[in-house]
């Protein structure tokens, strides 16, 4: 298994943030307009990407943390889940924000890595700077 830890600075709240990545439009409109349909619950599902992502939310820290149960339809049946653990941290005028994906399946952990850049943190810097 892989794993990995990224970081983001975004010009916005913290509560912004986080809040967005737990709706379903807000979600969609930061990634670029790729349907998401998400849950602001622990035990909740969402999909990501149009149906792409998939997962459940599995601890809910407001405004803080959120750890998700995550997959793609590349993974194979047998795959266990991956784990994705999002930390929101509010600095002065900005937010970090810091991803770490765990349990990826071998030989998978760059292509997510490189997707997390292009596909969610290039599309929210954009999103958080107007």
């Amino acid at each position: 298994m892989e794993k990995f830890k990224i970081t983001v600075k975004l010009n916005c709240k913290a509560k912004d943030v986080f809040t967005g990545w737990l709706s379903s439009k807000t979600h969609s409109d930061f990634t670029g307009g790729a349907e998401a349909k998400t849950s602001p619950s622990e035990g909740g599902s969402f999909s990501a990407h149009d149906g792409y992502i998939t997962g459940t939310n599995v601890e809910i820290f407001p405004h803080k943390k959120i750890i998700q149960k995550w997959r793609t339809s590349e993974f194979d049946p047998s795959d266990e889940d991956s784990v994705i653990e999002l930390l929101f941290t509010q600095k002065e005028d900005y937010t970090l924000v810091s991803l770490a994906h765990s349990n990826i399946p071998d030989g998978q952990g760059e292509r997510y890595k490189k997707g997390w850049k292009d596909y969610y943190f290039t599309h929210m810097k954009k999103y958080y700077e107007n």
